[in-house]
């Protein structure tokens, strides 16, 4: 039996410790990591910069890019650090990778924001948080490919829980519930 590589994304909103856990996720199961930030166009990254917060028609190419990343070849397979805030992005994204398995990272506002003051050298600026909060949709039990888990614990656990979740959804894959047009 074939067993495809892994395929995940790291997702949530920013400031919740993607690209750390996929940093760690990469290292501990040898995957490929990038982080999704380095996959936007130019002039996203300077919309978000400015405070814009970015539409749908900014996201599709880069979910398209981000999409096509995990599904190149590689040994063990590909981990990437993603918002995916809405199931739309996470079906744009299915579409183009195949079978994925998401990690939602989620954690409440306050924490989420006093993380942000914290960090350095990083474009997205704080009063853009409020808006990843609205457009997030929480995946729902039916996504199937999803398992959540909460910012508030130490990274080795999160990996421990991420790894143990991806091996047994390698295993025993829930349903697909992407709804396809005819």
């Amino acid at each position: 039996m074939n067993i495809p590589p892994f395929r995940l994304i790291v997702m949530g909103v920013a400031g919740c410790g993607k690209t750390t856990l996929a940093k760690a996720l990469g290292e501990r199961m040898g995957l490929a990591m990038v982080d999704g930030d380095d996959l936007h166009l130019a002039e996203s990254v300077e919309k978000m910069r400015a405070g814009i917060p970015l539409q749908d028609s900014d996201r599709w190419p880069w979910l398209d890019r981000i999409g096509a990343h995990l599904s190149e070849p590689h040994p063990h397979g590909r981990v990437v650090a993603c918002s995916a805030l809405k199931r739309a992005y996470r079906d744009r994204i299915r579409a183009q990778a195949g079978e994925v398995f998401f990690i939602f990272l989620n954690g409440d506002f306050e924490l989420i924001c006093q993380r942000m003051r914290q960090r350095q050298d990083h474009y997205m600026p704080l009063d853009l948080l409020e808006s990843q909060f609205h457009t997030l949709e929480r995946p729902q039990p039916e996504e199937g490919d999803v398992i959540e888990l909460p910012i508030t614990e130490a990274i080795n656990d999160l990996v421990c829980l991420a790894w143990a979740a991806a091996q047994t959804h390698r295993q025993h894959p829930a349903p697909s519930t992407t709804e396809t047009s005819p």
